[in-house]
This record gives structure tokens, sequence and C-alpha cells, in this order.
């Protein structure tokens, strides 16, 4: 071959190359923890979301995430939203270390915005919760647990949002977040006495819906929030009932329902997180039964998992 043919072919293979190059989706999902509150060997509730390829937006910091996010080699320096769907800690644990690995993870000062549910101070034998924006000030606060790391590293600043995830607050998603095609929506959601919210993140056309931990009482909003939402990530503990024990089915919805929901808002694909023991152990049971009313792709989670809606 000519040297002259050798060029040509060269300049052929590096434009063919080009052209095969990986375009990062708009939108992607990546699955620090997939479990509940036991040591099961799953990580606690946690998530990144990536923007155009950036991981920017953290949504619960369960036991184990910390572990998951160095596992899945994601940088902290551009993460800048913290979404918190109730305040239970196999969905908090890990939030101190997660602000400081963000504190040491780049050049210059640290703002991170952070959202959550309103308190609820309980009655009889009611949980009493703090608001997020007092649950972060007793963490991080000036006289908080680890108020030293203000400026441990480089000035940290965190600003909180307090939602309305109290029983009269409103029956209609609220935009909490908005900046160059990125909207962050919310609505109040329900899990027992634990005031919790549900989140949906819309970019270019893309979105993530995360219901949280959610009981019957929080379904009509999960529903309206999800209308045609590309990913649905949805907690799933318990079987249908009677296989589950009855107190829990006031805090989590079973799969029938969970099919009926992700039917009902049109949801292209629908993520099983949060999963118990039991529903590891029933899965074909438990699509066979979402599948009654939902015809969609249906995923179980696992820790380190990356997903495109």
């Amino acid at each position: 071959m000519s040297k002259l043919s050798l060029f040509a072919a060269l300049a052929v293979f590096a434009a063919t190359s080009c052209i095969a190059a990986p375009v990062a989706s708009p939108l992607e999902l990546v699955v620090l923890g997939s479990g509940g509150p036991g040591a099961t060997g799953r990580a606690g509730a946690g998530y990144v979301v990536l923007l155009d390829g950036k991981p920017r937006i953290l949504i619960d910091a369960g036991p184990g995430t910390f572990v998951r996010l160095g596992e899945a080699k994601l940088s902290l320096a551009n993460i800048d939203i913290v979404l918190l769907t109730h305040l239970h800690i196999d969905h908090t644990g890990e939030l101190p270390g997660f602000f400081k690995a963000r504190a040491v993870s780049g050049d210059g000062p640290v703002n991170v915005r952070v959202f959550g549910p309103t308190g609820h101070h309980g009655e009889g034998d009611e949980a009493s919760f703090p608001s997020t924006s007092h649950f972060i000030d007793l963490l991080f606060g000036p006289d908080g647990a680890y108020s030293y790391l203000r400026d441990f590293a480089e000035p940290v600043t965190i600003n909180t949002t307090d939602i309305d995830a109290s029983t009269n607050a409103p029956k209609t998603p609220k935009v909490i977040y908005a900046e160059q095609g990125l909207d962050i929506s919310a609505i109040a959601g329900h899990h027992g006495d634990a005031p919790a919210v549900i989140y949906r993140i819309d970019y270019h056309h893309q979105s993530i819906t995360f219901s949280g931990d959610i009981d019957a009482n929080g379904i009509d909003n999960l529903r309206r929030i999800a209308q045609h939402t590309n990913l649905l990530v949805f907690n799933c503990v318990v079987l249908d009932p009677p296989g589950s024990r009855p107190v829990l089915y006031t805090l989590h919805t079973p799969p029938k329902t969970i099919g009926v929901v992700a039917a009902d808002s049109e949801t292209k694909k629908l993520l099983l997180s949060h999963l118990s023991p039991v529903i590891d152990q029933r899965q074909a049971s438990v699509e066979a039964s979402i599948r009654t009313h939902y015809k969609g792709p249906i995923v179980f989670a696992q820790d380190g998992m990356h997903l495109q809606p």
C-alpha cells in the first residue's frame, strides 16, 4: 500500500471512529443503593442523576451509598442539588459523608441546595420529625454535630428548602428548581407519620420520577406528578396482601397497585427499587402482579446499575 493510500485509509478510519463515538444521554440514572433498612447486602436507598454525562443531583443517601459512589467512580465536583424524599435513616444516613467528600472534591467554594419535607410534631404514638432545614442545621449548622465542615477544606454553603408535606399540602406538582432546560417538580407523598416528598426531574424532553416510600394515601399525588414520565422509580417493599405484615401496608405500596399507577400515568419504564428480601425471593410473582395492569418494561434495581430513561 502506498503512503497516500495508507493516509487515506487512516483518515476514513478516524472519521468513522468519530461518528461511532458514544454520545452521553441528556439524562441518566445511577442506582447507588437499591435496598431498604435491613443489612441484606444492598446499600440503602440512594441515586445520582447525570445531566449530559455529569453527576449533578443526589436523591437520598442511605447507608452504604457512599461506598457505592466510590465504586461507580462518579465525581462529586458538580453535584449541587440534593433531593430528600423523607428523613428516615435508611434514606439519609450517609449525608455527612457525602457532604465532606463534596467539600474536598473541588477547588473552590461549595454551594449545595437541599430540598426535603417540612416537619411533623407527632401526637400520641406518632413520631416527630424535624423539618429538612432543621435537620440540616442539626448536622451542619453553627451548633451542629458537624459544624466544622463549613470551612474544613473550602467554604461550604448549604441552602435548604422545606417542601410542604402536610395533609393540607397542594394536590398539584410545583416546580421547585428551574435552570437551562432542567425542571425539578415536587408534590407531597405519604409514608405513615413521616413527612415525604415525591420528585420529578425533567431535562431536555426526558424525565425521571421518584416515588420515595409511599402508602395508599400518597398514590393520587404520585399518579399526578408521574404522568407520561420516561422512568418511574417505585419503591417495592411488600407483596400483595396478605403476603406481608399488615403494618407494612400502612407504609408501602403492593405490586398490583404499583402496576395500576404505572399504567394510569402512562409510565414508559418502571424501575423497582428499595427492594426487601421477600421481593428478591418472589420477583416472578411480583412482576406478574404488576403486569396485570402495566405492560411496559420492568427492571429490578441493583446497586451500581446505570439506566437511561
